[in-house]
């Protein structure tokens, strides 16, 4: 038997989710305030620690509450809902027959319901009331002066503040699995049936099922003495062993200790923690070079019959060479990190000891919310900890037949996140309105399920690789290559600054494999901006049967692309010119047979030319051809967003800009970033300060636009050009002095204003350039 699922409606920012639990680990991530704690606050909340607080309710029924205070006709009391769905097998049915709805159920899957729910709405209505009319009448004027103040309860919302829990109880269902529909979503009308068990109360029966602990983020491990906060390893080891090693008073070897000598009693101390111990070293601690946890007494005659206070955690120096008396420091000398891993360690064992010990009706389901496990650990640690959790909470074998572990970890960790692949995510999503405070839950299995297998190995690995942070970012910027990601900052500054408040990350994908993420940013109904280049290559000779085919921004280009394409499906890889170490390229145009062979690199402005990205061929614009691509619009570039929760994609490439050299004003664009950056920069390219840009033409001042247009693309396809030298050597002069290309600036506005408009009439940094849009 495990949790396999959770619904819950109207708590918090969880107005109406869906949540699906592996059997083993289930990792929730998403942004900072999307709901990922609040799951586990439900639960514990509807298992009966705590207590509700009227700010429980999601934020759009607060004005169905004042509503119902003032009388209105069409207003009902909100409640808070939860359906907790277990998965069992043949052996657990004893267990769940409470909860089967009928004698004809048949399958694995039995429900409950916990509603939590107004005792009786009109009476609380009435209570309120009458609550409100005292506290005017104490208003009252005083010596025939009104005070102007309004006295609380000013409406009903206010009142539940502080009655919410009297006027509110939790009441249990029995769920018919037969009438939701594979979404959980129950059929309209349906009214489940009230559990009355037979000798227990619906409390007490999700109690023997489900049995809920936690390990909070705050877990105040402190270095600083005397910290009311703080909560030290010596201490928390102490309750470790009163709660659940073998006791001094049942240990006569511990007896003997306490009576002979301090040494006897380190033996034993060192005996019950050793299988705590070799937990902590399947998660790679010590390790080398750290100190060896001991535990050892402290006693002295006032002391020696307290475990908390005779006992203290030490770290040994040096190796493990059997010394007896090896130097030790005490435990506030060890580094954070390791203290939050031993912290987490014990805690885990310590509850998972204390569910093993249930000797009465222990509940087959053991679930374990552990909150931001990466505080104080590095990136190899943090991997070590979420790949060898449940080894610390595995089951003997007989338990394992009818009892199980679940755990969920949430997490602001990309090393976490990627250590066990898209399997076991579950993303949080926030509202994009700022009018609804909520939030969806996505269920990443399914995409692993539906995806191609060859795009969710490619994107599982390249995620695991680069550690990237796309789900915690409020949009991503997918760049062509490593030159975009080093400029993209100083770009971001410089075209787009409102983008340095918001929250981004940038993928280095390329445009051969930039539409590989489409279905993954289009499942996670992500914000993109795909900066690519135009890739233009010379295209394969037209045949006479396709002359008539298809045209226009939706693919009509493919014949012309697709006879180039090769068997692998990709256009052949450019044959760059070489040129010579002097950089005097004033060689001898090659052959026009060799010069057009379809699918190598052209200037941008060869009449007939092909684009090889596919990205721009499979995703958008869907163009084969550069000139396609040059006429598609604004609409072409976009993939709009048909509603709140859906992605929002623009692809931004190189398009024609007015380029001036001399006397000559000309409609150019270039073929990669470089190319575009030098020809919208051009004077200063060719200033001879510019030399380590490496877009310095010999004797440019002799050439005419065309002609340096022709060198500058040679210079960049050549094998000599070094693109990271190119950014690097950029990053050195001041910003102020070149322009953004424009199709970057572009695309950079457009995310500016997706993710940060400025309010209405204002006017920001960068604002007053061309707001234009362009592809």
């Amino acid at each position: 038997m495990y949790l396999k699922k959770v619904s819950i409606r109207n708590f918090r920012r969880l107005s109406n989710v869906v949540i699906d639990l592996a059997p083993d680990i289930s990792i929730f991530v998403g942004a900072n305030n999307s709901g990922k704690t609040s799951v586990g606050h439900a639960l514990q909340l509807f298992t009966g620690r705590g207590k509700f607080s009227v700010h429980d309710f999601s934020a759009d029924q607060w004005p169905q509450i004042v509503a119902f205070g003032e009388g209105e006709a069409e207003a009902e009391l909100p409640s808070i809902e939860i359906d907790i769905w277990l998965e069992i097998g043949a052996d657990d049915i004893h267990r769940v027959v409470d909860l089967l709805p009928s004698l004809a159920w048949e399958g694995a899957l039995v429900g409950m319901r916990v509603v939590f729910g107004p005792v009786d709405p009109n009476m609380t209505r009435v209570r309120y009331t009458e609550a409100r009319q005292r506290a005017l009448e104490a208003m009252a004027p005083q010596d025939g002066e009104a005070l102007a103040f309004d006295p609380s309860p000013r409406n009903l919302q206010e009142y539940l503040r502080d009655k919410l829990n009297d006027e509110y109880e939790l009441r249990h269902f029995v769920l018919d699995p037969r009438r939701f529909d594979p979404a959980m979503v129950a059929e309209v009308g349906y009214q489940p049936k009230q559990l009355t068990g037979r000798d227990r109360t619906g409390a007490k029966i999700l109690e023997s099922l489900l049995r809920i602990d936690f390990l909070h983020a705050q877990r105040h491990l402190s270095d600083l003495p005397g910290s009311a906060r703080a909560e030290n390893l010596s201490r928390v080891l102490s309750r470790f062993y009163d709660r659940n090693l073998e006791q001094r008073g049942e240990d006569l070897v511990a007896l003997r200790a306490l009576a002979e000598s301090e040494a006897l009693l380190n033996e034993h101390l060192e005996r019950v923690f050793a299988p705590t111990l070799r937990s902590l070293a399947r998660l790679g601690y010590p390790g080398l070079a750290n100190p060896r946890l001991m535990i050892r007494s402290a006693l002295d005659p006032e002391s020696i019959m307290s475990s908390r206070d005779g006992t203290r955690v030490h770290y040994a120096l040096g190796p493990d060479d059997g010394a007896t008396e090896p130097p030790t420091l005490p435990d506030n000398y060890n580094g954070l990190g390791f203290k939050n891993l031993i912290f987490m360690v014990v805690e885990l064992l310590d509850i998972h000891a204390q569910w093993l010990g249930i000797e009465d009706n222990r509940p087959p389901v053991h679930l374990i919310f552990i909150e931001e496990p990466e505080a104080h650990l590095h990136a190899q640690l943090q991997q070590a900890f979420i790949r060898k959790v449940m080894d610390i909470l595995a089951l003997g074998e007989e338990d394992q037949v009818h009892y199980t572990s679940q755990v969920v970890v949430t997490t602001h960790s990309t090393h976490i996140l990627y250590e066990r692949g898209f399997r076991p995510i579950r993303y949080f999503r926030r509202s994009r309105s700022e009018a609804i405070s909520t939030s969806d839950v996505l269920n990443l299995s399914i995409f692993y399920d539906d995806t191609d297998p060859n795009i969710r190995t490619f994107l599982e690995r390249y995620l695991r690789l680069t550690h990237c942070d796309l789900f915690f970012a409020d949009a991503t910027v997918l760049v062509e290559g490593n030159v975009e990601r080093l400029l993209l900052p100083q770009m971001i500054t410089s075209a787009a600054p409102r983008l340095q408040s918001t929250y981004l990350t940038v993928l280095e994908i390329g445009g051969a494999f930039g539409y590989r993420f489409k279905s993954l940013i289009e499942f996670l109904g992500l914000t993109a901006l795909v900066i690519t280049d135009l890739d233009s290559v010379f295209a394969a000779p037209v045949l006479e049967a396709d002359e008539e085919g298809e045209g226009g921004a939706d693919g009509a280009d493919g014949a012309v692309v697709a006879a180039a394409l090769d068997e692998g499906g990709a256009l052949p890889a450019a044959e760059a010119e070489d040129e010579d170490d002097d950089q005097e390229d004033d060689a001898a145009e090659p052959a026009a047979d060799v010069a057009e062979k379809p699918g190598k690199a052209c200037i941008a402005g060869h009449p007939g030319a092909a684009t090889s990205n596919q990205t721009l061929l499979q995703w958008l614009p869907r163009c084969g051809t550069v000139e396609a691509l040059w006429a598609a619009t604004d609409d072409d570039c976009t993939q709009p967003r048909a509603n709140d929760n859906q992605a929002l994609v623009r692809v931004a490439y190189q398009c024609r800009t007015d380029v001036t050299w001399g006397e000559d004003t000309m409609a150019l664009a270039g073929r990669t970033l470089e190319e575009a950056f030098a020809l919208e920069n051009l004077a200063w390219c060719q200033d001879v300060a510019r030399k380590s840009l490496q877009l310095r033409i010999p004797k440019a001042g002799d050439k005419d636009l065309t002609d340096l247009a022709r060198r500058i693309h040679r210079r960049v396809q050549a094998k000599s050009f070094k693109k990271t030298d190119f950014a690097l050597a950029l990053l050195a002069e001041d910003p102020a002095q070149w322009a953004v290309p424009a199709y970057i600036a572009n695309g950079l506005r457009w995310l500016e204003n997706e993710l940060a408009p400025l309010p209405a009439g204002g006017l920001g940094q960068g604002d007053a350039v061309n707001p234009e849009i362009a592809a």
